[in-house]
């Protein structure tokens, strides 16, 4: 009996405030319901009529002012570009590889294995540390390039929207790895001077995921915050995160992650949606971490050295792959037009029901989304994500040129290929975004988006300036490849 009686009663206490109200009109209906039968004088009917009217009043006031959607915007966002002192080539990386002093030869040819087929280009970014030869792995080194991120991302974000750093209420910065004392949060508030009632988080261990599900953070801040400015900062500091061991599981994170950072700023001023690039009108999070093959796929631990590294198991691909169909399973009645959900419910009840042996139904996502955002983890984890979707090649390419370009920055990965669309020129008015990204735990978030106006491509700001008519580069046929992140 308690099992039923205890949501009853949960429902009744958080909803409160609702409750009084809907038991005060009711009051006020049935007062008036007796009196007007009574055949009370004409003067206690106006009353009791006042008395309704004014109920009536109170409840559509309330839902206007509290129930209402509050409306989150993308004013703009932004993506450091390391300078030319951290570019390096792969030849560059193999050669500091032979000079860190703790890969073995079989670990070396591992190493140029993995970058052939990777996916990433032959120029991305590393930070200075890593690239000196021997390399600098100290925490003064791993401060110095979140700052050096960060700062960069934040400067030119303030620089595109004309924000003033006073009028930012809500702080959100997603780090995995790194994760100071002071903050990182304290590091913002501090270097840009930032008012003594700002809300501060930061989001530490949830993987390359973490940038989607601190917008998801942030708009949820933002609903309860009303006019209020949130800055979502995301990077991964890779000094700290270089794995000094010779494990194969634990190497792949060391070839597949660069030097990377955004800045994105959420309003929910409703006088911002007129300069605002973007509406937020979703957010998904799926956590499949009760299972402990999907708890362990991506695990920070000690190797037989006892070095620390984050260790990438074999079941990884298909851990993600289970997770992207309970995700997609969620996500598709959201967004999906009607024509897709029909298509889906008669594949299911045939499989289901009639026990007809057909394939499962994949719906035609495109149908819903115009540009495709999806954390590039790896060539192996793209080449899988095309598959599960179905998507061609167009909507891929944003992907797979960050990964080329700018190789695996984590958790800002997905505004980079928002960036690339952009500079791109293929973003219009009514568009419809989908940033997907996955990570440790295992978890699976997504973010949909829809463009305000038509976005041209920027001159400057964007981190494919100068280069953007260099792509699509055309990549050569995917080789077999171990599983990567």
């Amino acid at each position: 009996m308690l099992k039923y009686t205890h949501p009853f009663f949960n429902f009744l206490i958080s909803n409160i405030m609702n409750n009084l109200l809907y038991l005060s009109l009711l009051a006020g209906a049935a007062a008036s319901a007796y009196y007007y039968g009574s055949g009370e004088e004409s003067l206690n009917r106006s009353k009791h009529s006042l008395i309704t009217s004014f109920c009536l009043a109170a409840a559509f006031t309330y839902h206007y002012l509290v129930r209402r959607t509050r409306y989150v915007f993308l004013v703009d966002f932004a993506c450091f570009k390391p300078g030319l002192s951290c570019l390096c080539t792969t030849e560059m990386i193999l050669e500091r590889a032979k000079h860190v002093g703790f890969l073995s030869e079989e670990s070396l040819k591992l190493v140029a294995k993995i970058l052939d087929r990777s996916g990433l280009g032959p120029k991305t970014y590393l930070p200075e540390g890593v690239l000196h030869i021997p390399p600098k792995l100290t925490f003064d080194e791993a401060r110095k390039e979140t700052d050096t991120v960060l700062f960069g991302a934040v400067d030119e974000l303030l620089e595109k929207t004309g924000v003033q750093s006073k009028d930012i209420g809500i702080l959100v910065v997603n780090c995995c790895l790194f994760n100071p004392t002071p903050s990182l949060s304290d590091t913002i508030v501090n270097h840009y001077k930032l008012r003594g009632n700002i809300l501060t988080y930061d989001l530490s261990g949830m993987g390359c995921s973490a940038g989607v599900l601190a917008v998801d953070f942030a708009k949820q801040l933002l609903q309860v915050h009303p006019n209020s400015y949130a800055l979502v900062l995301s990077t991964e500091n890779e000094t700290s995160s270089i794995y000094r061991g010779n494990n194969p599981s634990m190497m792949l994170t060391n070839c597949l992650f660069r030097m990377g950072g955004s800045a994105a700023l959420l309003s929910s001023h409703p006088s911002d949606r007129c300069r605002s690039k973007y509406q937020l009108i979703h957010t998904l999070r799926t956590h499949v971490g009760a299972d402990d093959n999907s708890y362990k796929c991506v695990f920070q631990e000690e190797d037989e050295a006892h070095k620390i590294g984050v260790s990438l198991s074999k079941e990884l691909m298909n851990v993600a792959r289970d997770a992207l169909k309970i995700h997609i399973t969620s996500l598709g009645p959201v967004v999906l037009p009607i024509s897709e959900k029909v298509k889906f419910v008669v594949n299911f009840v045939k499989r289901k029901f009639l026990k007809i042996m057909i394939e499962a139904y994949v719906p035609n996502f495109t149908l819903a989304f115009d540009h495709f955002c999806i954390h590039t983890g790896g060539r192996a984890v793209l080449d899988r994500m095309q598959k599960s979707l179905e998507l061609d090649d167009w909507h891929m390419e944003p992907s797979r040129m960050t990964l080329y370009r700018f190789g695996n920055t984590s958790s800002s990965s997905v505004w980079y290929e928002l960036a690339y669309c952009e500079a791109k020129g293929r973003v219009k008015k009514g568009d419809r975004v989908w940033q997907m990204a996955f990570g440790s735990g295992f978890k699976v978030n997504t973010a949909v988006w829809v463009a305000l106006k038509n976005i041209e491509p920027p001159l400057k700001n964007t981190p494919w300036r100068d280069e953007i008519d260099d792509f699509p580069v055309k990549l050569n046929p995917p080789k077999p490849t171990s599983n990567n992140k």
